[in-house]
C-alpha cells in the first residue's frame, strides 16, 4: 500500500488558492492520488468519473454535496463542453469547494478554445514511480546547482524498476506473467476507451500497430518516413497518430538542442515511452529509463516551480551525440549520456561538456558500486545517481 506520492503535499498546497488539474497516463495512480491521499487532508470529498453513467448525471445536473469539501472530476475532459463548465462550477462556488481534475489526455493540450481557464488552476503531471519517490530520497533540484546525490544507493529499486516499469499495479506485484497481462490490457483500454472516444482515426488497425512497434523504435532518431514505409499508410497520418499517443501520455520526444555553439544534423526527435517495461532491447530500455526519470524531475521543476526547464539531446554535424541535456531558460545545466555497461569516459560528453560550458556531466551505467570523477565527468552506478533525481 503506497501511503504517499511526490505530488501530494504540493497539490494540497495548491488547492488553498486555486483549482488543480492533474494529467497522466492511464493507470499511473492518478485516482490513488486524489481519492485517498490528497482527499485524506479534507473531512469529506466527492468523486465523480464522466465514464459512470450515474456520475455524468450528477455532473450535468451540477448537483454537489453539501457537506463535501472537495469535489473530484475524473475524465471530465471527455465532456465536449467540460471547459466552460469547470470554469462555472469554480467561479460560483470557489469559496464552498476545493477543485481538482484529472485525465488521462493532456489536460493542457483541451483546454484550447471555449471559455479561458487561464489564471483559475495549477496543472501537474503525475509520473510512475522513479528510484527517489520509491526509496524516499527525493528532493526538489535548484537549477544551476549540482544534483543532490544520496550516500545510500538504490540499487534493489533500480533493478525492480528496470525489469517491471514503475507504473504501480505492475511494480507492486512484480511478476512477469502478471506485467505481460497488464502491458495488454493497459494498451487495449487507451484504444478502445481514451483515443477511440476522443479521436476521430478512420485506420484504428493500423495505429495499434504502430503502438506495436514504437518500443523498437526507442532511443533513435525517429523516421515518420521509415515507419510509413513499414506500415504502408501516408505521411499525415503516422505523424498523427504519434501526436495522439503522445498527448495520451504513451510517448513522448526529445529535440535535438541548438545553439551558436552547435551545429544540429537533424532535427528529428528521439522517442521514448512513459512505460519503459515495453522495451526489449536491454540498452534502450535502460536508456528510457533514465530519460523518465529526468522527465520527472523536469516536469516537477515547471509545474510546481515554475522553472523554464527543458530536456534535449546532443548531436552535431559529426554525429557526436549525448543522450541528455537539462537546460534553464537555453542554459545548459547538466548533461547525462546512459551506458548499460560501459565505465569508459565517453569521449562526446566530453567534448560537449568543453564546447558547450555544461556546469555538471554524469555518465550513468547499469553496473553496481560506481562512482568516480574523471575529468569533470561523474561516471555513476544508476543505482545511486538516480536517487538523487526525481
Amino acid at each position: 500500500m503506497v501511503k504517499e506520492r511526490y505530488l501530494t503535499p504540493y497539490i494540497v498546497n495548491d488547492l488553498k488558492e486555486k483549482m488543480v488539474f492533474v494529467g497522466g497516463p492511464r493507470q499511473v495512480g492518478k485516482t490513488t492520488l486524489c481519492r485517498e491521499l490528497v482527499a485524506s487532508y479534507f473531512k469529506k470529498h466527492s468523486y465523480f468519473n464522466w465514464d459512470n453513467r450515474n456520475d455524468r448525471k450528477a455532473i450535468l445536473s451540477a448537483s454537489w454535496p453539501a457537506d463535501s469539501k472537495l469535489l473530484i472530476f475524473d475524465e471530465l475532459h471527455k465532456y465536449k463542453k467540460w471547459k466552460g463548465f469547470i470554469k462555472g462550477e469554480y467561479d460560483k462556488l470557489k469559496d464552498a469547494f476545493r477543485f481538482i481534475v484529472t485525465g488521462s489526455a493532456r489536460l493542457d493540450l483541451y483546454r484550447r478554445g471555449g471559455d479561458s481557464l487561464q489564471g483559475r488552476y495549477h496543472y501537474y503531471r503525475l509520473h510512475p514511480f522513479t528510484a527517489a519517490e520509491i526509496a524516499k530520497t527525493f528532493q526538489p533540484a535548484v537549477p544551476f546547482n549540482k544534483l543532490i546525490i544520496p550516500d545510500k544507493t538504490s540499487e534493489d529499486v533500480v533493478e525492480s524498476l528496470y525489469a517491471f516499469g514503475g507504473f504501480p499495479e505492475p511494480f507492486l506485484r512484480q511478476t512477469a506473467r502478471h506485467l505481460r497481462r497488464w502491458h495488454n490490457e493497459k494498451i487495449e483500454r487507451m484504444f478502445r476507451e481514451d483515443i477511440q472516444d476522443m479521436q476521430l482515426i478512420r485506420d484504428m488497425g493500423s495505429m495499434r500497430l504502430l503502438s506495436d512497434i514504437l518500443p523498437s523504435k526507442v532511443g533513435s532518431l525517429l523516421s515518420i518516413n521509415s515507419i510509413r514505409e513499414d506500415l504502408e499508410v501516408s505521411f499525415r497520418a503516422v505523424a498523427h497518430w504519434i501526436d495522439v499517443l503522445e498527448s495520451f501520455y504513451y510517448l513522448f520526444r526529445l529535440y535535438p538542442f541548438s545553439g551558436k555553439k552547435i551545429r544540429s544534423l537533424k532535427k528529428e526527435p528521439k522517442l521514448y515511452l512513459w512505460d519503459w517495461a515495453e522495451i526489449e532491447n536491454e540498452s534502450a530500455r535502460f536508456e528510457n529509463l533514465i530519460a523518465s526519470h529526468l522527465l520527472k524531475l523536469v516536469h516537477f521543476l515547471i509545474d510546481f516551480e515554475g522553472h523554464k526547464v527543458e530536456l534535449y539531446f546532443l548531436r552535431d554535424v559529426d554525429k557526436r551525440e549525448v543522450d541528455f541535456l537539462v537546460t534553464v531558460k537555453g542554459k545548459p545545466w547538466f548533461a547525462v549520456e546512459a551506458k548499460l555497461n560501459n565505465e569508459r569516459l565517453s569521449p562526446h560528453l566530453l567534448y560537449f561538456k568543453d564546447r558547450l560550458n555544461i556546469p555538471f556531466c554524469y555518465q550513468v551505467v547499469k553496473t553496481a558500486g560506481v562512482d568516480r570523477l574523471e575529468k569533470g565527468v561523474r561516471i555513476i552506478s544508476a543505482g545511486k545517481f538516480l536517487g538523487g533525481v526525481a
